[in-house]
């Protein structure tokens, strides 16, 4: 079920890109605080902005805003919705206290049929510009899914590489998940309430946030490659808020892989000149 691609559903939004949520962000990492007007945000922290509150008749099951009607996403009839991926190209420094505006566009919505029943694919591409000029250039990935079969078994998980050359040890608790879905004004009740992740969706635990765990990748790959051109990613298998997982990286590519070396996400950084 392809969309009709002479309709193409476009939001905008705008926001100030205030330097005190991206500096209480750096704290919930555990990383100093050294963010104010003017500083050049890390990549990805533009996913603390531009908010889209909506009342509670609005929202869907999952807590995320319902599908269909006026939104981006139209209704696929598949309850569970899960980031697939995504990737971004850095055009100029996104600064903190800038008034911001974003351009949201949906480029793909299909319905397939994949190994474990009905797909939903949706591809949005965000564009966001600061006094014109664009910054970055973000293309956003979810899957649609119906809700899983007790009964059938779980798809195996790929195995993660083991030829890291870098690797930092990280560890996920339910606070910083509450803190992150707090910041980015995220719903989804699979990273905080975990007997809907539980009883509802068929997790072990709590989920943690796939743009999460890309964001750490990106500040690794950041940390040791400098400014980043493009960055892109792809989610693999779910990481439960009690597991400690590895940062892995290789020349571009990077990966996390969870206790049991299955491969959570991998990645491709592309550093600018």
């Amino acid at each position: 079920m392809k969309r009709d691609m002479a309709f193409t559903p476009v939001q905008h939004s705008m926001d100030m890109i205030d330097p005190a949520r991206a500096a209480a962000f750096q704290a919930a990492l555990g990383r100093r605080m050294d963010i104010s007007a003017g500083s050049v945000l890390p990549p990805f922290f533009h996913q603390l902005y531009f908010w889209k509150p909506l009342p509670p008749t609005d929202l869907g099951r999952d807590g995320h805003p319902k599908v269909g009607g006026a939104g981006l996403i139209p209704d696929m009839g598949l309850p569970r919705r899960m980031w697939a991926g995504g990737r971004l190209r850095f055009a100029a420094p996104l600064r903190a206290g800038i008034a911001a505006e974003k351009t949201s566009v949906l480029e793909r919505a299909e319905k397939k049929t994949g190994r474990t029943g009905p797909l939903g694919l949706v591809t949005l591409r965000h564009e966001i510009r600061q006094q014109g000029a664009l910054c970055l250039t973000e293309w956003h990935d979810l899957v649609y899914r119906e809700d899983p079969d007790p009964a059938s078994p779980k798809p195996v998980p790929p195995a993660a590489r083991t030829d890291e050359t870098e690797v930092r040890q990280i560890s996920f608790n339910s606070t910083l998940l509450f803190r992150y879905s707090a910041l980015t004004f995220n719903g989804h009740r699979i990273h905080y309430d975990l007997e809907y992740a539980r009883e509802t969706e068929g997790y072990a635990g709590l989920v943690v946030h796939g743009p999460l765990l890309a964001q750490h990748l990106m500040l690794l790959a950041e940390e040791l490659m400098g400014p980043l051109a493009e960055f892109s990613f792809r989610a693999s298998s779910p990481l439960m808020h009690f597991e400690t997982a590895s940062l892995c990286c290789n020349g571009q590519d990077l990966w996390v892989s969870g206790p049991d070396g299955r491969q959570c996400m991998s990645a491709v950084a592309v550093p600018r000149g």
